[in-house]
């Protein structure tokens, strides 16, 4: 799968770690950003790894920072981008089968790299199940349509 990364200086290290781990299991990572744990604003890659995602050039995206709150509120002000921030692999499942999210966002001062890894081979393996949650998921859509011009 094409997967593409983006952090801040505060997910650096996390970001780094979880490149390297899908890429041995043979996905795609389109890294975009940042290349160094100098302070940056996580603003500007979750912009550039979203943008990777609506554009058909990732089918998802993985963001990190800090807290993960800064990267997950910038993302979901992205049209058609929908970004969950997940620490447990009960919201990772949760966050795919109900929610249908294209975006994980993992906190890389709180999550160890266990936990990570668990949440994203969650997160990546787990499918939408439709059914009752397209009702919600739409009416997220007419939200985004809406108020996202």
């Amino acid at each position: 799968m094409k997967i593409a990364l983006g952090s801040d200086h505060a997910g650096f290290e996390l970001k780094e770690f979880i490149k390297h781990y899908l890429e041995k299991q043979g996905h795609d990572v389109k890294d975009c950003g940042t290349y160094t744990e100098e302070s940056c604003d996580y603003t500007d890659f979750a912009e550039l790894a979203c943008a990777a995602v609506t554009e058909g050039k990732a089918k998802r995206g993985i963001l990190f920072c800090g807290t993960g709150i800064g990267m997950s509120i910038a993302a979901n002000k992205i049209k058609g981008i929908y970004a969950a921030l997940v620490d447990n692999t009960f919201s990772a499942r949760m966050t795919r089968c109900h929610n249908d999210s294209n975006v994980l966002v993992l906190a890389g001062r709180i999550i160890g790299k266990d936990i990570a890894k668990e949440i994203t081979d969650i997160w990546l393996a787990t499918k939408y199940e439709g059914g009752r949650h397209d009702r919600r998921l739409n009416k997220i859509k007419d939200i985004e349509k809406k108020n996202m011009k």
